[in-house]
Order: structure tokens, then C-alpha cells, then sequence
């Protein structure tokens, strides 16, 4: 029985190692959709596609009229989702990069101190000027996370990203 087994998991071994022909999907970043959401399932990347990591990324101040390192300048979850897209989107750029070629974003999302609570509609409706609609059809694989705070007492929404080379 044991031995049975062995060659079971050989097999499997070996066929997993064993040289395949690539087809034109597998040299394409794979989307597993859910059509009734705004998010993937999951991508699927091939082996032969460079990446790119971003750091977390935060807003730049909305308000340059307000104090400096306070809510009043930086904004609400909202303003501060829109100002942190935004950033994301500059150093995609510099990158060689757009939002297009994003496929995973981690969110991470701290309460508003006027009120304590973690605002989630308001990065939800941020997202969706970014992915998913008519000048950006693709959709993320994302994790969306409430937090007790960021570094910055101030700081509401940080993102990071993964994008895919053409």
C-alpha cells in the first residue's frame, strides 16, 4: 500500500515537472471574475511576466489651507482613498505602469477619529473610479482590511499594488 502510494505521488511529481507547451493563455494574466462583484476571485500571473511591487501608499494633504499632519488637511476616508489612487496612479506611471495593469491591492483602511468608525462605502466608491468601470473595465484581486491605525494619526487609507507588465 505504501508503495502504491509512493508511485502515486511520483507520478504526480512528474508530471507536474514534466515540459509542457505553452499555450496563448498561459502567456496572458488569467482574471478569475465574479461578474456580480466589483473584485476577482483571483489572477492567475505566468512565469515569464515581470512585476511590480509598490509600498503602501497614503494621500498627499487634500487641503493645503488646513494645518499641516492633521485630518482637516488630509480629509476624510473618501478624500484620502481618491488622493491615495491617485499617488498609486503617479507612481505607476513612473513605473511604466498604469491602473490597467494593476491585478492585487491590499487596503488598508484605520477609523475616522470624528466618529470612530471605519468608513468602507466611502473606499468602495473610491475603487470604483479606478477599476471596474468604463475607462478602467479591469477588476483586482484585492484585500480590503479595517486597522486600528496607521503610522499617522492623521492617515485614514493606505494602499499597496501589484502590477503585471505588458
Amino acid at each position: 500500500m505504501k508503495f502504491s502510494a509512493l508511485l502515486f505521488l511520483l507520478s504526480l511529481f512528474f508530471i507536474q515537472c514534466s515540459p509542457t507547451t505553452q499555450s496563448t493563455e498561459s502567456e496572458n494574466v488569467i482574471r478569475y471574475d465574479r461578474p456580480d462583484a466589483s473584485i476577482l476571485k483571483g489572477v492567475s500571473i505566468p512565469s515569464d511576466r515581470k512585476l511590480f511591487f509598490s509600498s503602501g501608499q497614503v494621500s498627499a494633504p487634500n487641503n493645503l489651507e488646513a494645518p499641516e499632519k492633521t485630518l482637516a488637511a488630509y480629509g476624510n476616508t473618501h478624500q484620502q482613498s481618491i488622493g491615495t489612487l491617485k499617488k498609486l496612479e503617479g507612481v505607476l506611471k513612473e513605473a511604466g505602469l498604469g491602473m490597467k495593469d494593476v491585478v492585487y491591492l491590499g487596503v488598508f483602511i484605520a477609523p475616522d477619529p470624528t466618529n470612530n468608525k471605519i468608513d468602507f462605502d466611502a473606499w468602495f466608491k473610491a475603487y470604483g473610479e479606478y477599476f471596474n468601470n468604463a475607462e478602467n473595465p479591469n477588476k483586482v484581486a484585492r484585500t480590503t482590511l479595517g486597522v486600528a491605525a496607521l503610522a499617522r494619526d492623521y492617515l485614514l487609507v493606505e494602499v499597496e499594488a501589484i502590477a503585471v507588465y505588458p
